[in-house]
């Protein structure tokens, strides 16, 4: 099972996240966002040793510009967009790996992953991106199955085994690792890493 945990501070969580072996660690880059980077805070992330994690940035229609001068650190760009799969070649031509994310409501949402065929990794996510929505239960049995495809969307550790059982092997947290709007509590993310390594 592959795990990546969404808006975490460079400061407080990223030693903690390393050391727990997660394998994506991502940083939100998007203004409307209570997890919001401070872009002053990127330089810390070149001084970690990430060993096997990647950190991975999370973006909604990022230009070269911002990608250029910020994303240096990066290994991965998630884009939560209206990019295409065109503007995804581009952006891996820069030297880095994507992560694209389609909103699912129905059935047919799922399908539009085929058209990010230059996508490293998909990421099936509810569509109110950060609203801590469910993701549509009906639906996680349609999903593709492989470790390319990510699922977030409510996940914790109480239902972590239930996921499992459909067929969802990688997963995406978020908010269900906080007690408080924007900062991650240490103590779920120990619970969860220990549940997935049951």
């Amino acid at each position: 099972m592959k795990v990546k945990i969404c808006g975490l501070n460079p400061k407080r969580d990223v030693q903690l996240c390393i050391d727990l072996k997660v394998n994506y660690l991502g940083f939100v880059f998007y203004e409307k966002s209570p997890r919001n980077i401070n872009l002053a805070d990127i330089k810390i992330l070149s001084k970690y040793d990430k060993k096997n994690s990647a950190f991975v940035a999370v973006t909604v229609n990022p230009t070269d510009k911002f990608i250029k001068k910020n994303l240096s650190s990066f290994d991965f760009i998630q884009l939560h967009g209206s990019e295409t799969n065109e503007r995804i070649k581009e952006i891996k031509n820069m030297g880095f790996k994507i992560i694209k994310a389609i909103k699912v409501k129905k059935d047919k949402d799922i399908e539009k992953y085929k058209e990010f065929n230059n996508s490293d990794l998909i990421l099936f996510d509810t569509p109110g991106m950060e609203k801590s929505l469910e993701f549509p239960k009906n639906l996680i049995s349609k999903l593709p199955l492989g470790e390319k495809y990510a699922l977030a969307g409510s996940i914790s550790e109480y239902n972590l085994k239930n996921l499992y059982k459909l067929g969802v092997n990688f997963f995406d947290l978020s908010s269900n690792l906080e007690s408080q709007l924007g900062f991650k509590d240490h103590h779920k993310i120990k619970s969860f890493i220990n549940k997935i390594n049951e």
